[in-house]
């Protein structure tokens, strides 16, 4: 029975595979061809295919001819249905390149023919490109738009495309001068490193013109006669998008400058030599609206004749395939005033440590001025350093404390040291004895008295602190404002000395100077600001808020303890918004510290009524502590922070230069 079992099996086996085999067309073998061509031709490498009417090398040196203007851009290719007709079969073969943003799509056909078992495809340029004919290639030219300005308010042109030279050795012109000889003298007269510039030239090809430097015209002091008395040196005049000088508002607008070997390498295709793109700042962040499109066209041209020889050709031998046309650049409209600007700019000129000043509007939000100064080595201190506040955050403080009662005129004890858990605060240096005692809030807010705000820390909880501060617009998210910043950090958690710090703006709080000046027009306004800088954010905007955690350098603390990391992003807006009635009780107290606290040397300056808080905040871990300098202020509608990170008393150090930029702001 086993022996006849397998018989039948056998013979059963026999039949089927004699039913496969009378079935078997050879379509399968076509469409695995097929996908094979398909998977080869977008690779760009057709060189283990099995070829008829071409040698497979030959045909795989077309392929890479044709295409190598498109380099290094390759297509996604997908095989069809395959016709079958005997040992023939047609497929198409769906093409789609990636250029730039757009995408060209097409479909060619291939003819496949079956010799022996195995199918070859029947080579014809058409399969590449369905109008392509033998001797020729494709050829992509690409014409860049114009890129667009920053603007700021009234449409000011921040930056636009303003006159430079370009100041290098044309080695064309060199004639039998010594090219080294040339490079180092181009190098002295412009002021770059000589050695690596002389390797530069030498390295170049002998047609090439080797920029050392580009020089803005407006204001140049190299001339054209000193440039033309070195063999081979050229002044190559041109334009490119510049702020009105090398330092303005650079570390919030960032620079343009045509793209680098490196961020041509980096783009995948997608930048080319002589392309401009930004870096850094809002030239970054909004790179694809100032930029624009690329207008592309790819069209057919024969194989070996010279740009020379076609221009020469009557009719253009070329044909079109496929184009997109050129969009210009969108102008980024930003708010900053340029007048106060550079207003702020020339206040820190002198500042040696990192600084900033920070102007906006508190009836708008608008962000006027963003100056970060020298020693910032052009970090964006202005919007994104972040430092324990010091008192500056007592108007948070204040603003708790009428939450639970009390008004400017209650009394708070200001004693000449406090300690909780075995560490002793005291008030800064030049306390005045007079303010000691039972002082009503108000004197102690005008004088800054560290311990009377200390004392009340079991009144005021730190949930109730993060509340304040939320109310007032800091450690919330700036939806208006279209630029990375940090809006500050108040935790809603904090104990023993950790919470008696933060009643003084240290420990764990931490504040940008933008943070400052949006807390000080709170109160101006009567209601939260909510920060804006630009007005038309297109392509590349953000969302932003307070930043995970501080950068590093930047971190603060409350003397002899060690600095900390906020460890939450910024909230919504707050539901507790500050009131009207509030807002006056802290302008009242403002006004107290210009009256008669320690900023009375601002009761001169000319126009509205000047209100203000300044802040000290000990950091790092020397004896005596660095502190940072701080001095926040409202004038009429104008709401002003001024920091410098180590810079002493906020009074005496900040003060100044907020008293100087108020004068002269009018």
């Amino acid at each position: 029975m086993g022996k006849t079992k397998n018989i039948v099996l056998g013979l059963a086996a026999l039949l089927i595979a004699a039913s496969l085999s009378a079935c078997d067309d050879g379509r399968a073998g076509a469409e695995g061809a097929a996908k094979q061509l398909a998977s080869s031709l977008a690779a760009l490498d057709v060189g283990t295919l099995a070829v008829e009417g071409k040698d497979a090398a030959a045909a795989n040196e077309q392929i890479k001819a044709v295409f190598a203007a498109l380099d290094p851009a390759k297509p996604a290719v997908e095989s069809g249905a395959v016709k079958l007709d005997g040992d023939k079969a047609t497929v198409p073969l769906n093409y789609t390149w990636k250029i730039g943003t757009a995408e060209w799509k097409y479909s060619a056909e291939a003819s496949l023919k079956k010799s022996g078992d195995k199918w070859a495809v029947q080579w014809a340029p058409a399969l590449l490109e369905p109008e392509l004919k033998d001797g020729e290639i494709l050829e992509k030219t690409v014409a860049s738009p114009s890129r667009a300005d920053i603007l700021g308010a009234g449409n000011a042109k921040l930056v636009t495309y303003r006159p430079v030279v370009y100041v290098g050795v044309d080695k064309t012109q060199l004639g039998s001068a010594d090219p080294a000889a040339s490079a180092s003298k181009v190098a002295q007269l412009v002021g770059v490193d000589e050695a690596a510039y002389v390797k530069q030239v030498q390295a170049a090809g002998p047609q090439a013109f080797v920029s050392a430097i580009t020089l803005r015209e407006d204001g140049r002091t190299i001339t054209d006669q000193q440039i033309a008395a070195i063999p081979g040196a050229r002044g190559v005049p041109d334009t490119l998008p510049l702020a009105p000088s090398r330092t303005f508002a650079r570390a919030l607008l960032g620079t343009a400058a045509e793209a680098s070997a490196e961020q041509i390498e980096k783009a995948g295709g997608a930048l080319k030599a002589g392309d401009v793109v930004g870096s850094g700042g809002l030239q970054e962040q909004y790179d694809a609206q100032l930029r624009g499109q690329d207008g592309v066209t790819i069209q057919t041209r024969p194989q070996g004749m010279t740009d020379e020889q076609l221009k020469a050709a009557k009719p253009d031998p070329r044909r079109r395939l496929f184009a997109v046309d050129t969009k210009a650049g969108e102008p980024l409209k930003t708010t900053l005033d340029p007048r106060l600007q550079q207003l702020a700019e020339d206040t820190l000129a002198g500042v040696g440590p990192a600084s900033a000043i920070v102007a906006l509007r508190p009836s708008t939000g608008a962000v006027l001025a963003a100056a970060s100064g020298p020693g910032s080595n052009g970090y964006n201190t202005a919007m994104l350093g972040q430092y324990a506040p010091g008192s500056t955050f007592k108007m948070i403080d204040s603003l708790a404390m009428f939450r639970n009662g009390m008004t400017p005129d209650s009394k708070v004890e200001c004693t000449p040291t406090i300690t909780v858990d075995g560490r002793t605060f005291k008030n800064a240096e030049g306390y005045p004895a007079s303010s000691l005692g039972s002082v009503t809030l108000r004197d102690a807010f005008a004088h800054s008295c560290n311990t009377a705000f200390i004392s009340m820390r079991d009144q005021v909880s730190q949930a109730q602190l993060e509340s304040a501060a939320t109310s007032l617009g800091v450690a919330v998210e700036a939806p208006k404002l279209g630029a990375n910043a940090f809006l500050g950090s108040v935790p809603g958690n904090a104990d023993g000395t950790e919470h008696a710090a933060s009643m003084i703006g240290q420990g764990k709080v931490l504040l940008s100077p933008l943070a400052a000046a949006v807390m000080a027009g709170s109160v101006a306004r009567g209601a939260p600001v909510s920060p804006q800088l630009v007005l038309n954010p297109g392509a590349g905007s953000p969302s932003a808020s307070a930043s995970a955690s501080p950068a590093a350098g930047d971190s603060a603390a409350a003397s002899g303890s060690p600095s900390s990391t906020p460890s939450s992003p910024a909230a919504p807006p707050s539901d507790k918004p500050i009131t009207a009635a509030e807002a006056g009780a802290l302008s009242d107290m403002m006004r107290a510290v210009v009256t008669s606290g320690h900023a009375g040397f601002l009761a001169n300056v000319p126009g509205a009524p000047v209100g203000a808080k300044t802040g000290t905040a000990e950091f790092g871990q020397d004896n005596p502590p660095k502190t940072h300098a701080w001095i926040v202020a409202v004038h009429g509608d104008l709401a002003v922070a001024v920091f410098v990170e180590d810079g002493g008393l906020g009074a005496t150090t900040s003060g100044p230069l907020l008293k100087s930029f108020l004068t002269a702001a009018g």
